[in-house]
């Protein structure tokens, strides 16, 4: 809002300083310093509050060191990152951007879910929440909305680089934006550590005719279904002790904002040789703030907790970070960049799945980890969940480099 407030006064009474909010990085600055002020100043009023209606987490006792002193302590937490991010985003973004209402759309759906997961947990007593089969219908939903918007929205083009002979020949001639073909519908993306490192869905539904292109969907909606609900489910998981999820988050939401910046700029995305994604850059706005939220609600969740985000922050965090992987065509880089959500979802079912075979066939169940998800793993191996989450994070942000070199590894 204070983005059109300030171009009309810029463009109308030509008042010193307005013309700032033309430029993301000015505006994604504020964004960042708002989030983190309403997360750390409201968040505390915020705790007071589900510390007086008694909004405790219930632990359950698996044997783990300092378990017990959890109980009682606020969850739902994860209000405050949604309000910490959709309020600067109302305020500095462009809110006819197609990218942020779909990602205004996600945080407000998926805490939704969460929201009410939490309060059947802790209003109605009932510490199943709200059934699985509900969540996975609500993912598949959001999965439907945003891959429908992907496919079918005339906002959302692709703008590939020209041919290196075409550019080498014209090179005194071309501007930034001449070495780019125009704005095209199509469904491609990145795929890392390859020299042509594009990939166009259409290509794999080739074989339904010479209108292939018209039944691309059938095989994108379902793709963006399954990383929206690993993803968000991974999150959840990682929600086990005190700042993982929040500070695992944040590592990869800044670089996040790094990949949507540089795609969104046609001479960075030049430079790069990268496809560039116009009006993508305004999703830099939305990340920013959702970093800002996420440090500052950390400045209460790290160890000794004092709320905690429940569902309703996890699985906002996790559908926030694999919409934008998506919007910015880089989805084929999650299993790098959330490697930590990927190792948490995978000691889960390595472990279910070895404990089942095993009591199938020996009769007794074996177990791969002494606990799973990863992080209960060296809980009960007696480390400290400060060290456990620090080193989580040292692996979070190698993981993270790895990511934003593949910008140029091929």
């Amino acid at each position: 809002m204070l983005y059109y407030l300030f171009e009309y006064l810029d463009k109308a009474y030509d008042l010193p300083g307005a013309g700032l909010f033309q430029y993301i990085t000015f505006r994604a600055a504020m964004s960042v310093i708002l989030s983190l002020t309403i997360a750390t100043v409201y968040g505390k009023k915020i705790i007071s509050y589900l510390q007086r209606k008694q909004v405790g987490e219930t632990i359950r006792d698996l044997g783990l060191e300092g378990q017990q002193q959890k109980a009682g302590t606020p969850t739902m937490g994860g209000i405050i990152i949604i309000l910490a991010t959709i309020v600067p985003v109302l305020l500095f973004a462009k809110l006819e951007n197609i990218y942020v209402i779909l990602l205004i759309v996600t945080t407000l759906w998926m805490g939704t879910i969460g929201f009410i997961d939490d309060y059947i947990k802790k209003f109605k007593q009932d510490k199943a929440g709200l059934p699985g089969k509900f969540k996975v219908v609500g993912q598949v939903g959001l999965g439907v909305i945003v891959g429908a918007t992907m496919y079918f929205h005339p906002g959302v083009t692709v703008q590939r680089q020209k041919s290196d002979t075409v550019q080498v020949e014209q090179t005194e001639n071309l501007t930034s934006k001449d070495k780019f073909y125009p704005e095209e519908k199509t469904l491609l993306t990145t795929i890392p550590f390859v020299k042509d490192n594009e990939i166009n869905y259409e290509k794999l539904v080739t074989w339904a005719g010479e209108e292939y292109r018209s039944y691309a969907w059938i095989l994108f909606i379902p793709i963006v279904i399954f990383i929206i609900t690993a993803v968000s489910n991974g999150a959840n998981l990682t929600d086990g002790i005190d700042g993982l999820a929040a500070g695992s988050s944040a590592i990869i939401g800044v670089t996040l904002a790094i990949f949507a910046w540089v795609s969104g700029n046609f001479i960075f995305a030049d430079y790069l040789n990268i496809m560039y994604l116009p009006n993508t850059g305004e999703i830099t706005i939305f990340i920013t703030a959702f970093v800002g939220a996420l440090i500052g609600f950390l400045w209460y969740n790290a160890y000794p907790a004092q709320v905690f985000m429940g569902d309703t922050g996890s699985l906002t965090i996790g559908g926030i970070i694999a919409v934008i992987a998506i919007a910015i065509r880089k989805e084929w880089l999650i299993p790098i960049l959330c490697g930590i959500f990927l190792m948490e979802n995978l000691s889960v079912v390595l472990q279910v799945s070895w404990f089942k075979f095993t009591k199938k066939k020996y009769g007794e169940g074996r177990r791969i980890f002494k606990m799973s998800p990863l992080h209960h793993h060296y809980q009960m191996k007696g480390y400290h969940e400060s060290k456990i989450v620090t080193r989580f994070w040292i692996v979070g942000i190698v993981l993270a480099i790895l990511t934003i070199v593949t910008l140029k590894i091929r």
